[in-house]
């Protein structure tokens, strides 16, 4: 039961600070054809993007506060007047902050924040779900960007001491972009947020065009692995399911429940996955990869048999809702169909 315990404790705490890089075996695959779908699919995205699609010139517009906006959980923020001071409770919000330009604005992040380097030497104010509220309104911050998760913790706090706090939640790409743009907005980095989306529609949209049109017998079943004993995985209304999508891949769980779940090894055996990419936090990557792969009774699925079990180099490009998710698409669409988009490695 301790153990047992143990493993769940640590899927949580992977599905919520989501980090890690580790590095990815290569893997032996059939050759499908995909040619309904586009041409030139062989090229990856990152190789074709221009210094004039990357180093567009910034016009930013500071808009007229007081401002409202809405965020994700569907809450009127009143914006009084340029943020100065702002706290981030999220690991992927700071990559949101310092992609938009705001390094010297941000004055607290979470423990977990460490992408850009600059974020480390933040002062931390936060687990993951549990702010130190002491320390959050001592940097006296004028505007909080909090995370889902805090729905019924934190929030309700810092509701209560009149904080400004912008929440986000990703259940689709486009939800992040649209978190990227209103942060833009809110800031007065209008400019630098159309770089940010700009950059990422490019990598985006090189692999929707050429997957979009694939027929339902090139969609290859997939599982996301975040954990192996018990198997921890995702179903729809969440962002990783839409880059599975998104990629030319089905996810195997997207009819069965919403957002993150623990099943059995006899429904995955049951779904008989042909692609499954591994991911978690720290070493876990390793543990869970390890899990899975020395799993006999997985010895008959496809995946197994054609080799086509990936771990993530960077489970932070997956598992963070924030920019570098574009990243994050290109490489499981080349798990899906390397054919396509390159060998993964």
């Amino acid at each position: 039961m301790k153990k047992y315990s143990l493993h769940i404790f640590i899927v949580l705490l992977a599905l919520l600070s989501l980090s890690v890089a580790c590095t990815s075996p290569t893997a032996q695959v059939e050759t499908r054809d995909v040619t309904a779908a586009g041409d030139n699919m062989s090229t990856p995205a990152e190789d074709r993007i221009t210094e004039n699609q990357t180093d567009k010139s910034e016009t930013n517009i500071l808009p007229d506060y007081p401002l409202t906006v809405t965020d994700d959980l569907g809450r009127k923020v009143v914006i009084t007047s340029l943020p100065k001071r702002i706290v981030s409770l999220a690991p992927s919000n700071t990559e949101i902050l310092f992609a938009l330009g705001l390094e010297d604005s941000i004055v607290g992040v979470t423990d977990y924040c460490d992408y850009p380097d600059a974020a480390k030497s933040k002062t931390r104010v936060s687990g993951y779900s549990t702010p130190d509220l002491e320390r959050l309104v001592s940097l006296e911050p004028d505007l909080i960007v909090a995370e889902s998760i805090h729905e019924k913790t934190a929030l309700p706090a810092l509701e209560q001491l009149g904080m400004t706090v912008y929440v986000t939640e990703a259940l689709t790409i486009d939800s992040i972009k649209n978190d990227i743009s209103v942060l833009g907005k809110i800031t007065g980095k209008t400019g630098a947020a159309s770089r940010v989306l700009d950059t990422m529609n490019y990598k985006i949209n090189s692999v929707v065009s050429k997957t979009q049109n694939l027929g339902s017998e090139q969609r290859l079943k997939v599982l996301y692995v975040n954990w192996h004993d018990p198997i921890w995985t995702m179903g729809r209304n969440n962002y990783i399911n839409d880059v599975i999508e998104k990629a030319g891949g089905n996810n195997i769980y997207a009819d069965d429940f919403e957002k993150s779940r623990a099943v059995s090894l006899e429904s995955v055996i049951a779904k008989n996955p042909q692609v499954i990419f591994v991911s978690g936090m720290g070493t876990t990557g390793d543990v869970v990869y390890n899990g899975i792969t020395s799993e006999v009774r997985l010895y008959n699925v496809d995946a197994v048999l054609n080799n086509r079990i990936y771990k993530m180099g960077d489970a932070n490009l997956i598992e963070r809702p924030g920019p570098r998710i574009a990243d994050g698409l290109l490489q499981v669409s080349k798990m899906i169909h390397p054919e396509a988009f390159g060998e993964y490695k």
